[in-house]
């Protein structure tokens, strides 16, 4: 009887163990404004051209994919509301020396008042895939305080950023990209 259970533990220990049922998702879902038809002298050049005009420095291509990344980087203010400051309060005790006995205790409070902000860099992230069909865009935003501490991480493929976007692509001469 205890073979047949060491032979059956480990079948039934490793059912415990499942792989995931559904892949992730990005919170929140890009925008239906992400994703839009391909119109005439849609390409990379153009799109790589309109996102160098946003500020974007490209990153990656790959003509074969269709796919232009880009990022960039701006410096801006963190506000640390979840980190409570408070002051610091020390001390200190004297003795004496020399044959001479004398004590004192001085007490200080020091540092730590303000408002509490910090430098942080806002660092975004732009994919573009372009196909003959649609032009899909995804964007992310990492927020990265002074210490080199992750503070923020989204998804940010809003309606707004997408249509400015569009507008800038489509601003650019079809064919006149350089």
């Amino acid at each position: 009887m205890r073979r047949w259970l060491l032979w059956l533990l480990p079948g039934v220990l490793a059912g415990c163990q499942m792989t995931p049922t559904t892949l992730p998702v990005a919170e929140p879902a890009p925008s239906a404004e992400c994703r839009w038809p391909a119109g005439p002298g849609d390409d990379l050049p153009r799109v790589i051209t309109a996102l160098e005009a946003e500020g974007f420095v490209v990153r990656h291509t790959d003509a074969s994919l269709g796919l232009v990344s880009a990022d960039r980087a701006r410096t801006t203010i963190y506000h640390d509301n979840g980190i409570e400051r408070l002051p610091r309060i020390g001390g200190f005790v004297s003795g004496g020396s020399g044959g001479h006995v004398g004590t004192g205790v001085v007490l200080g409070v020091g540092g730590g008042f303000g408002p509490g902000i910090d430098e942080a860099t806002r660092a975004e992230r732009v994919s573009v895939v372009v196909d003959e069909r649609r032009l899909r865009v995804t964007r992310d935003i990492r927020l990265i305080d002074w210490r080199g501490d992750l503070r923020e991480s989204r998804s940010a493929s809003d309606a707004d950023f997408c249509r400015d976007l569009r507008r800038a692509i489509q601003a650019v001469p079809a064919g006149g990209a350089s």
